[in-house]
């Protein structure tokens, strides 16, 4: 089947100017509408328009985006169902870049621009909680930054959960998990109940590439890093990046959030940002002085 171009045409009011990112169940385009302006116009994926689960899914993002009103979350502009048949969402236009993007460029980023990137996915995510949503797939992907302002907008509930919702309804099967594997919580591959706490792990995880280029686990292969979550603990913060070494107190903080257990994290996710951000802003110690830090609070 050859594939839909909807690059120039008008949809719902919206004139589809350009595509900019296309994700397994649809298709993200920068579109201008003559009442809501500059837009992103998320179109559900051609082959996916009759499946009712993938419909389901799609307007569940666009209420979950609605419900969570925060300045560091993209705004939910109107969602619906075109003449021709396409479900679309738009969502404000999030200046910037994705934030995945931004760090394999830039490689890993210095501890203030961290505490701001982090405090404020913190804060957003802070505020779905408020609401009674985990977002199950936090990641770099799914969060904008513009690095002249630092601003930072979180993107994505398509396959967040409720937590009013019956538990019955919101188990998953051992071994089967929704959200991106090298962010997930290990009690996602579990079957367990996944609470606000699986979005403090991957935000730990986010906050550990940011400080350091690079993941808490080194799998390449997807059966490799299920046993290395469920079976290993992640590597030390001070040992994952030569280049960078981190005083014992922010390592504790990092590798705190990335505890196997929930109950061994933080009791919130704003309470992690926001040790973070305290430890990063201590007086950086001389390199000599970090390294006795480190074997004295590793003992």
């Amino acid at each position: 089947m050859p594939r839909e171009n909807l690059v120039g045409r008008t949809i719902a009011g919206y004139v589809v100017e350009r595509e900019v990112g296309e994700g397994g169940t649809s298709t993200v385009f920068e579109a201008h509408h003559p009442e809501h302006g500059h837009v992103a116009l998320k179109i559900l994926r051609e082959r996916l328009r009759q499946d009712p689960t993938a419909v389901a899914r799609f307007v569940r993002e666009a209420q979950f985006g609605s419900r969570v009103m925060h300045e560091h979350v993209v705004r939910t502009i109107e969602t619906g169902v075109s003449d021709e048949g396409m479900p679309y969402l738009a969502i404000e236009w999030a200046k910037g870049d994705i934030l995945e993007r931004y760090v394999k460029r830039n490689g890993a980023l210095d501890a203030a621009e961290v505490s701001t990137i982090v405090l404020q996915i913190g804060a957003a995510v802070d505020a779905a909680h408020c609401q009674k949503i985990v977002h199950r797939d936090l990641k770099p992907d799914n969060v904008v930054y513009d690095p002249e302002s630092r601003c930072v907008k979180l993107l994505d509930f398509g396959i967040a959960a409720d937590t009013t919702t019956p538990a019955e309804e919101r188990l998953t099967r051992a071994g089967f998990f929704v959200g991106t594997l090298m962010y997930v919580a290990p009690e996602a591959l579990t079957g367990e109940l996944v609470t606000e706490a699986a979005d403090q792990y991957s935000l730990a995880t986010i906050s550990y590439f940011l400080l350091t280029g690079s993941l808490p686990y080194t799998a390449k292969q997807p059966r490799e890093m299920f046993t290395q979550l469920l079976t290993m603990p992640p590597i030390p913060l001070n040992q994952a990046n030569e280049e960078r070494t981190f005083r014992p107190e922010v390592e504790a903080v990092v590798m705190r959030g990335l505890a196997r257990s929930p109950k061994d994290r933080y009791p919130s996710v704003m309470e992690f940002a926001v040790d973070l951000e305290r430890t990063l802003a201590l007086p950086v110690e001389s390199p000599g002085k970090l390294k006795r830090l480190f074997r004295r609070f590793s003992r």
